[in-house]
Formats: structure tokens, C-alpha cells, sequence
């Protein structure tokens, strides 16, 4: 007899696994199905062992400057093998901490690979052989894999994926990233750190191009004064690889087209969907592959829930994460839990970071955005030349530009470029759920010295009233 459940979470990566705690924190009897590691591609693959490499290389990079600082540094040399070795040991940390997490919630979590066999019901092949279970619920947490280059797959020896990159079989000399989204942005700013003769190459006409244009301006500027080529309005037509090395036609925004020799080519195209082959045919409605949900996570099929990259974006894992408990409470709710009172997804508090060299955070409307969706918009910016916090450090490269709508003060946007800025943007998230506008922001005190006093600045400078610059 097939085991039975309350609600089966298929996938357990940062929206799988919150939201197989939640349910069980609301007492649901919660299963859990992962065909790889528990933890899912962030915490193993993605988010959390690439912010540990880019740490090593912000590492390197001070050890490189550290006459800037007065002090002597000397011999300094980067042992590509012992900084991947670092991350993974990160990566292993957190996969036993998610393993902890579903023993103490008491979560059954069954090693395989999950198939629907409809709305209600899985099979699991794995190291049990076949299992069947059921639940009143089901929840879709699949997420998603790079997408590969029609012309050109991923192979792992000269053409990586952000898989590849993360435990690269050899140090590149000259490598061509396709791609200035975060993934890209990262492992470009990543390697040329370490040394490596880094070019990026991106279709649209600037790079960060989800980011506000003074963001992707600065960026582009900032990388090109580190040492990287980038090629915007451009697009790579071939890659020919060889046993040594890949040769790239890049076809420039003149439309001229060129061949470069690189070692390696990094692939960040974008990703796509793990929906095939689980048996949601005929279960839900899909978009280019993506699974079409209601603002709680419902799909077109009663009691079956889908959540983060295997529905539409943006792909992130605090998204993920958040959707993975909207979709737990509202499960509870519908089997009697009075006592809970899940909220839609507002897809305007999401905030975005890349932690590139120097980063970027950011949420809500872009200045651009803001114009095209009717508002007559007050900008505020203050540069990092001006904070104290920030010359002190080393670290007076970079801005904070804040959006409100001219007529009821309401904050549309944040954008920030510099040091650190990945971990002041939740100050204006938290503004903007809380519905804030500039009054409540200039009449906040923030602690002095600190970067974060720019945010301050920025909202002053909206309304002519900056003091610092």
C-alpha cells in the first residue's frame, strides 16, 4: 500500500525544503523527494558555493592591494584547487545542516526520482527501488539547469556551465563568458580576480540589463578598469572547440564579425525548466516550459502546487523560498487551519543581488520603469565618494539611487552599486512592504560611520536635500 500523506514537496532545493518545513511546522505530515542532494542546486551547486569562491577572490584581490592599505604583502599566489576545495567543504556544511533540518521537523524524505502519476500521487525510483506514495497535496519544486548553447553544448572541459565553473578541471588563461546576467557577472568578476584574461559578451546593449542603466553603466565601466573586455550589442555566431582551446566568431554591435581564440567559454544563457519527464502533462498549464500558478502557488489541478524556478520568475532563491511558504500556509489553510493567513507574492518586493566585484542590489522599478508604467518620478543619488564609512575602507567606488513617485512620496526603487551593498538592500525592502514613503526614510536615523548612511543621502538627494554632497 503506497504511503500516504498530508503533502509530498517534489524537489528540496531553497523552495522545496522551506516549504516542506513550514508544513511541517504547521503540523502536516510532509514528505520530502529529491533525486540528488537534499538542498537542491543553490545550496550545493549554486548560490551559497559561489559566493564562497567569489570570497576567495575578494580575499586575493585585497592580499594584491594591500599596499593601499599601508601595509606589505609578498609571494602572493592563489591555489585554484584548495579555493574549490573550500567551497565544496561549504557546500557539504549546509547539505548536512538540511539533512539536520528534516530529521528535526520530522519530514520523511524519500532519495530518488519523482514522477506524478497524477495530481495526488508519485512514484519514486531509487535506492529502495520503486516506492508509491500519496498526499492531499502536492507541491512542484523542481527548478531549473543552464541552458545550453544550440550550437555549442556544455561539455565540461573547454564549454562550461556555471556547474563546470564552480570546480573548473584547470585554471583558464582566457576566458569568454556568453552572458552579463548575475551567473555570468559573477564567475567573469570571479575569474579575473584569480588572473585570468576575462571577456564578456552580451546580446542586449548593455550589461546587468534587468538592472537600472546608471547600475549597468557604472558596472561596465568599473569591469573594464579591473582588466575584463566587454562586448555589448554582441553575439557569439560559433564556437569551435578543440582539445586546447575554443575559437569564437563574435559578431560586434557594428556588425562586423571577428574570430577570438580562447581557453575556456563559460555559458549563461538564461535556464530552462525541469518539467519534463515528471509527469505534468495534462496537470498543469505551461508557458515555455514554465508552470502556470495563482499568486498562492495553485496549479489548474486541485491539490497539486507548484514554486520557484520551474515557475515564472524572477528565478531566485529567496523567491523560491518565500513561494515555498506562501504555498504551505495556504495548504494548511484549505485543510483547516484557521490560524494562518498566507499572502500573495508582490513581485515588486523582490529584491536582486549580484556579488560581483563591486556588487549590486536592488528593488522595485528602475527609473525607466517607473516612467513607462505613468509615474512622474523624484531620483535621488549619492555617491560612495561622499560617505566617510566607504573612503575609509577603500571602497568610495559606487552609488545609491532611490525612485519615488513625485505625487504621494511612495519609494518605487531602489538601486545600489558598491561594497557591501548585497546586505543594506533588505532596509529598503522592508520600506517598501511597508509601504513607506521618503517622510518615514529622511526621518529614520542611520548609525554613523556606516555605508548605509548613503541610503539616507540618496532619499535626501531626491528632494533636494542631501547634505553631503
Amino acid at each position: 500500500m503506497a504511503e500516504q500523506y498530508d503533502v509530498i514537496v517534489l524537489g528540496s532545493g531553497p523552495g522545496g525544503y522551506v516549504a516542506a518545513i513550514r508544513c511541517a511546522q504547521l503540523g502536516l505530515k510532509t514528505a520530502i523527494v529529491e533525486r540528488e542532494l537534499l538542498g537542491g542546486i543553490c545550496l550545493n551547486w549554486g548560490c551559497i558555493p559561489t559566493k564562497a569562491l567569489l570570497r576567495s577572490a575578494e580575499i586575493f584581490h585585497y592580499m594584491q592591494h594591500a599596499g593601499d592599505y599601508g601595509l606589505k604583502a609578498k609571494e602572493i599566489e592563489a591555489d585554484l584547487e584548495a579555493v574549490v576545495k573550500r567551497s565544496r567543504g561549504v557546500a557539504k556544511q549546509l547539505n548536512a545542516g538540511v539533512t539536520h533540518l528534516m530529521k528535526k521537523n520530522k519530514i520523511a524524505v524519500h532519495m530518488g526520482t519523482g514522477t506524478l502519476t497524477g495530481p495526488n500521487s508519485l512514484t519514486v525510483k531509487g535506492e529502495k527501488g520503486e516506492e508509491k506514495i500519496t498526499a492531499k497535496h502536492v507541491i512542484v519544486a523542481t527548478g531549473a539547469r543552464a541552458r545550453d548553447l544550440p550550437f555549442a553544448p556544455a561539455d565540461g572541459k573547454r564549454v562550461w556551465t556555471y556547474r563546470h565553473a564552480m570546480t573548473p578541471p584547470e585554471m583558464p588563461t582566457k576566458l569568454l563568458v556568453i552572458g552579463s546576467g548575475a551567473i555570468g557577472i559573477e564567475f567573469a568578476s570571479f575569474y579575473n580576480d584569480m588572473g585570468a584574461e576575462v571577456t564578456v559578451v552580451e546580446m542586449l546593449d548593455r550589461v546587468v540589463p534587468v538592472e537600472d542603466k546608471d547600475v549597468s553603466a557604472f558596472l561596465e565601466k568599473s569591469l573594464t578598469k579591473q582588466g575584463m573586455t566587454i562586448l555589448t550589442g554582441a553575439g557569439v555566431e560559433e564556437l569551435k572547440v578543440s582539445d586546447k582551446s575554443v575559437s569564437a566568431k563574435i559578431k560586434g554591435k557594428d556588425g562586423k564579425v571577428q574570430t577570438a581564440e580562447f581557453s575556456h567559454c563559460i555559458v549563461a544563457v538564461g535556464i530552462v525548466p525541469n518539467t519534463e519527464n515528471v509527469g505534468l502533462e495534462n496537470l498543469v498549464e505551461m508557458d515555455r516550459g514554465f508552470i502556470r500558478i495563482d499568486p498562492y502557488g495553485r496549479t489548474k489541478s486541485k491539490g497539486l502546487w507548484a514554486i520557484g524556478d520551474c515557475v515564472p520568475g524572477p528565478w531566485l532563491a529567496h523567491k523560491a523560498s518565500h513561494e515555498g511558504v506562501t504555498a504551505a500556509e495556504a495548504i494548511a489553510k484549505e485543510l483547516g487551519n484557521k490560524d494562518v493567513h498566507p499572502h500573495p507574492l508582490d513581485r515588486n518586493n523582490i529584491p536582486g543581488c549580484t556579488y560581483c566585484h563591486p556588487q549590486i542590489a536592488s528593488v522595485g522599478l528602475t527609473e525607466a520603469k517607473a516612467k513607462e508604467a505613468g509615474y512622474e518620478v523624484k531620483v535621488g543619488m549619492f555617491p560612495f565618494i561622499g560617505n566617510g564609512k566607504a573612503i575609509a575602507l577603500g571602497e568610495a567606488e559606487g552609488f545609491t539611487k532611490t525612485v519615488f513617485d513625485s505625487k504621494t512620496g511612495e519609494l518605487l526603487g531602489a538601486h545600489m552599486v558598491g561594497a557591501e551593498v548585497t546586505e543594506m538592500i533588505q532596509g529598503y525592502v522592508v520600506g517598501k512592504t511597508l509601504e513607506t514613503t521618503e517622510a518615514e526614510l529622511m526621518n529614520s536615523i542611520f548609525p554613523h560611520p556606516t555605508i548605509s548612511e548613503s541610503m539616507h543621502e540618496s532619499v535626501l538627494a531626491a528632494y533636494g536635500r542631501a547634505l553631503h554632497i
